[in-house]
């Protein structure tokens, strides 16, 4: 492809509303534009890189067994109220209706979809295991679309599920995928992590996320040093570590002016904060509940949805009004004399914390040496506690380490969630109906895109691996209108061409530093430069990574070149 014929309007700055690395070097790099909030065009490079990775998944999902269908993006009302998800998906799902007044939604997911697809059409076990994918267009009105295409409301991503008999066939399926996915993303050459992560609105029994590192990930993932654990932060579970044992005193309601935050009421009493109880006024379901945990510590909301098997959107922090309704004062919330009506969960922690202090329901007052079980009650609610900075890897001696990353994959064992909400059977080795279990499993395409930038870059622009490049190889011919440059730029453009590689020719007639900087914006991995040596056969070559010329041949630079090449796409 000739530049001089390339659509790419690259941008001198970064654009205003560009917060992170990739946003901001694919736009200026005339990757993507934006059209409207959450909603990006792919512009010529841009696209041949979301072509790239989706080949090498399609090749990955083809090499594992699984076979490619494409299915609509509008899907009915019907099968996701029927799996009880119409509502509970929330206000991310895109919802419209067709002139006969039929209710659809653009979907942000197709486990119903795929569901409904075979319940009438595989109906023996004979049939399984079945494994289908489809690389499609996917929909979530996201409340704060940001990162660029790293949290879009249209984003393109890979989905596949299995259908297996029984429990031990899921698992094989699962392992099956987990594999093909490590594939995936070791030729995509990125520096990830697998850890266990949270079902939340997917459901099932187990699942892991594939999360690319990457300081300006929104994701917290925690692992052990040996590597032998992982999880995301809203996933791995916490041993917390109690104050020390006192002997029970009694309860006794003291004067604390104007302490409506845990660090004002530890301060004023001198009492440590993991002593005093954290009440957390929440509405659930539009139902009032007081969550309790360490004042030295934070709620984990996905624990929390996970154990009340709520909607995320379905909880909110209550207003100053309705703390007055459950007969509590805003800055002063405890779990003593409150409203019938207001449910109490309790961290698991605190019923082995003596002498805590609480709030008394009533302003400038707490409550002290107040004991769970003698002085109040609730439900105790297990772990409800987000991981943090020193807390042990349950049974053993050894700290969390954290990191920050994109989560580029995840797969999840979803059992028969979908299959009995969709009545999804086959008949059994015995001619019984059995339901199917299933497997879910996505990659996000154009996440992972800004996952590779986030990864490969320097303070001038992109360092695309050779197997995503949009291109592999450029060259530059820094004066077209000298003939011997132009000559020998042609050669060895034409000659990279006839062995296969994708290249570039730089023809266009603009100063050799505008040449350069846009040769290191869009980052193609091998670049050659045809200069003022020309008529002595001799050119620059060098990697984009390392950014080290070296004069030598046209042919020795058209060999390392496709040596380069064919070695990256390995």
């Amino acid at each position: 492809m000739r530049l001089s014929k390339l659509y790419m309007p690259t941008l001198r700055e970064d654009p205003q509303d560009a917060e992170i690395v990739s946003h901001k070097f694919l736009l200026r790099g005339g990757f993507i534009r934006k059209s409207a909030s959450g909603i990006y065009t792919y512009l010529t490079l841009g696209y041949r890189v979301v072509r790239k990775i989706e080949n090498i998944v399609r090749e990955e999902m083809d090499r594992c067994g699984s076979q490619e269908i494409l299915m609509s993006a509008i899907q009915p009302r019907e099968i996701w109220e029927d799996s009880g998800r119409w509502e509970k998906y929330g206000p991310e799902m895109f919802k419209l209706k067709d002139r006969h007044d039929r209710d659809f939604c653009l979907g942000p997911t197709a486990e119903e979809y795929f569901t409904t697809l075979i319940k009438d059409e595989v109906n023996s076990y004979k049939d399984l295991p079945l494994n289908l994918y489809q690389i499609q267009t996917k929909y979530r009105d996201e409340k704060r679309p940001r990162f660029g295409i790293n949290r879009a409301r249209e984003f393109s991503m890979k989905d596949a599920y299995t259908f297996d008999e029984d429990l031990e066939g899921l698992e094989k399926s699962y392992m099956n995928m987990y594999r093909a996915y490590e594939k995936v993303f070791d030729r995509l050459s990125l520096n990830y992590k697998i850890v266990e992560g949270d079902n939340g609105a997917m459901g099932g029994s187990g699942s892991h996320e594939f999360i690319a590192l990457a300081e300006s990930g929104e994701g917290v993932i925690v692992f052990s040093e040996n590597g032998k654990y992982g999880a995301t932060d809203e996933k791995a579970p916490v041993e917390y570590k109690a104050p020390q044992k006192e002997d029970k005193k009694e309860l006794e309601k003291v004067y604390t002016p104007n302490c409506s935050s845990i660090d004002d009421v530890s301060k004023f009493l001198n009492i440590e904060k993991g002593r005093c109880a954290k009440a957390v006024d929440l509405m659930i379901e539009d139902k009032p509940y007081i969550v309790l945990i360490p004042g030295d510590r934070q709620l984990n909301l996905i624990k929390l949805v996970s154990i009340l098997k709520v909607a995320e959107h379905k909880v909110r922090m209550m207003n100053d009004k309705e703390i007055l309704n459950i007969g509590s004062c805003p800055g002063f919330t405890g779990p003593i004399e409150l409203n019938e009506d207001v449910k109490v969960l309790v961290d698991a922690s605190l019923k082995d914390i003596d002498n805590l202090v609480i709030g008394s329901n009533e302003e400038n007052y707490h409550y002290i040496n107040a004991n769970y079980g003698r002085d109040f009650k609730g439900e105790i609610a297990g772990d409800l506690l987000l991981v943090e900075q020193g807390d042990l890897i349950p049974g053993t001696c050894d700290e969390y380490k954290f990191a920050r990353g994109i989560e580029v994959g995840n797969i999840f064992q979803l059992g028969t969630k979908y299959s009995k909400s969709l009545n999804a059977t086959y008949l059994d080795r015995n001619g019984k109906a059995q339901y199917f279990y299933m497997g879910s499993y996505g990659i996000g395409i154009t996440r992972t895109v800004a996952a590779i930038v986030e990864q490969n870059y320097d303070e001038n622009g992109i360092i695309w691996p050779v197997a995503t490049a949009p291109y592999e190889c450029i060259v530059t011919v820094i004066n077209p209108n000298n003939e011997e440059q132009k000559e020998l730029g042609e050669k060895i453009y034409k000659s990279l061409q006839e062995k296969g590689i994708e290249v570039l020719i730089d023809d266009r007639d603009l100063r050799a530093g505008v040449k350069f900087k846009d040769r290191d914006l869009i980052g193609i991995p091998v670049r050659i430069t045809v200069g003022k040596k020309a008529s002595d056969d001799v050119v620059e070559y060098s990697l984009r990574k390392e950014m080290k010329n070296s004069e030598i041949s046209s042919q020795s630079a058209i060999e390392s070149a496709i040596k380069e090449v064919y070695d990256g796409r390995l």
